[in-house]
């Protein structure tokens, strides 16, 4: 998953079912160890029908060559159903002798997944019924369904059910251009999910990222028994330059996936295998940060870094920290981060990473945090990532993302880590309990020109309890002999 073989595409428009484009789909594991692809054609007049694509050569480890079978498509829409709104189907689950599959779509702006089933894989039957469904939220995109353990880090296999194990639902909102997902049960008897109440279904719910990443996909690893997440960055440059470049997106790093021992959420982590690029290491830690502070992590290359970062405060009584406005739920974390910016001074923030900086602080991405007190005997953790200056290009989609953390501040901590790699900063606040993608371009903190530095400009001083910086060493590009 850190080093890849490049290798010719897969599928490309070459029937009249997809003429006018292969689309999103994913790929089921039959009996037998069989993979077969499923995904979204479209044909001549852009209508959106489901197809699959096998193997050519199983004894091929690459599976270089895949052949579409003359009985596709194997799912069109029927008349009450919108063609134009139907795509992405999910991997499919089995149960109870019959295969199953969600497709992404929306009656007016309900967004729904409507589910599929078969026995042989070839011939599919709609159920009466959405397995779920939500008003105004528009179309449904890239759905993902799959099960999770109510405790532990382990991965299941997506057709597991039982009482152990919960579900969760993931929807990309074409209209939001952002992730949502719910966790709760899935009725096998009747097929149908019902989330809790723990989050919002819709717009202002539960998000993998709360930055630029969009269009993911989990799958189930056997081999390590993980559930990986995958997920796309777009550009935020220009379209010109996008054409220059010849490319428009990437792939973030791979994440494991499990469910937080609240069972509220989702927790998500860079892949252990992103450490065997890590390269020289520098450390800080017991220093103390007063207002105003900014200290260079030296000594690493920081255009190509990980950092992880561990802040302590000695206090969180009353007067050491701003009030909540019980508002900012209502208007949304990014909001507030475009008002109150990494240098507008708080009491307990706002302390984090300045990364892709140059010398003279002119350019860079601020990944930070600000405490608050609520109503309650709570505290509330805002966590931003604010490309707003990140370049001096003012023809760049700058934007500021963020997300509030469901952190518990007991031992008065809070961890951040960040990947950075030039063009985009990922990073994972309180263990992977909020995640944040950022494409940025700067003009002048790139490559050996490019600083990270640590800061506070909250009025309360803040500990660097503990900094491991690595230098990261680039993937190898490897062939296939």
């Amino acid at each position: 998953m850190i080093n890849w073989i490049a290798l010719e595409p897969a599928i490309i428009p070459s029937e009249s079912y997809d003429i006018n484009g292969c689309w999103s789909g994913s790929t089921t594991i039959l009996p037998g160890n069989k993979p077969v692809i499923v995904y979204t054609g479209l044909d001549h007049q852009d209508i959106q029908a489901q197809n699959i694509a096998l193997p050519a050569n199983l004894s091929d480890p690459y599976l270089r060559e895949w052949i579409k079978p003359d009985y596709n498509p194997i799912v069109v829409a029927s008349p009450d159903i919108n063609s134009s709104f139907f795509r992405d189907p999910t991997t499919a689950w089995r149960a109870r002798g019959l295969w199953r599959i969600l497709i992404g779509g929306s009656r007016g702006r309900r967004g729904m997944v409507y589910l599929y089933r078969s026995r042989d894989f070839r011939t599919w039957t709609k159920t009466q019924h959405p397995l779920h469904s939500a008003p105004h939220t528009g179309m449904w995109e890239c759905p993902d369904f799959y099960p999770v353990l109510a405790h532990g880090k382990k991965g299941l296999d997506t057709s597991v059910v039982g009482n152990n194990v919960k579900h969760v639902l993931k929807v990309s909102l074409d209209e939001a251009r952002y992730e949502y997902y719910t966790i709760g049960t899935y009725n096998i008897d009747n097929d149908i999910y019902a989330p809790y109440n723990t989050s919002a279904d819709g717009w202002t719910g539960l998000r993998y990222d709360y930055g630029n990443y969009y269009a993911s996909k989990t799958f189930f690893d056997g081999k390590t028994d993980r559930r990986i997440l995958w997920g796309w960055a777009n550009e935020s440059t220009t379209v010109p330059e996008d054409l220059r470049k010849g490319w428009a997106g990437v792939q973030a790093i791979p994440r494991s996936v499990w469910l937080d021992s609240n069972g509220k959420q989702l927790l998500l982590w860079p892949i252990e295998e992103v450490e065997k690029l890590r390269g020289n290491n520098v450390q800080l830690s017991r220093q103390h940060l007063k207002i105003g502070d900014v200290v260079e992590v030296a000594g690493i290359t920081p255009a190509q870094a990980d950092v992880e970062v561990t802040f302590s405060f000695p206090s969180l009584a009353v007067d050491k920290v701003e009030p909540l406005d019980s508002s900012w739920f209502d208007i949304g974390a990014e909001h507030v981060c475009m008002k109150m910016g990494s240098t507008v001074q708080g009491r307990l923030g706002p302390f984090g990473l300045l990364t892709l900086a140059s010398e003279n602080l002119d350019e860079y991405t601020p990944v930070f945090f600000r405490v608050f007190k609520a109503q309650c005997t709570k505290h509330v953790v805002l966590m931003c990532s604010d490309a707003s200056s990140s370049s001096l290009d003012q023809t760049l989609y700058k934007p500021t993302f963020a997300g509030f953390v469901d952190a518990d501040l007991a031992d008065g901590k809070l961890s951040l880590r960040s990947l950075i790699d030039n063009s985009i900063v990922e990073s994972f606040g309180a263990g992977g309990k909020t995640v944040i993608t950022s494409r940025v371009y700067p003009t002048k903190a790139i490559l050996e020109k490019a600083h990270l530095y640590v800061f506070n400009n909250g009025a309360e001083t803040v500990t660097i309890e503990s900094l491991n910086a690595w230098s990261m060493n680039k993937p190898q590009q490897m062939n296939d002999n």
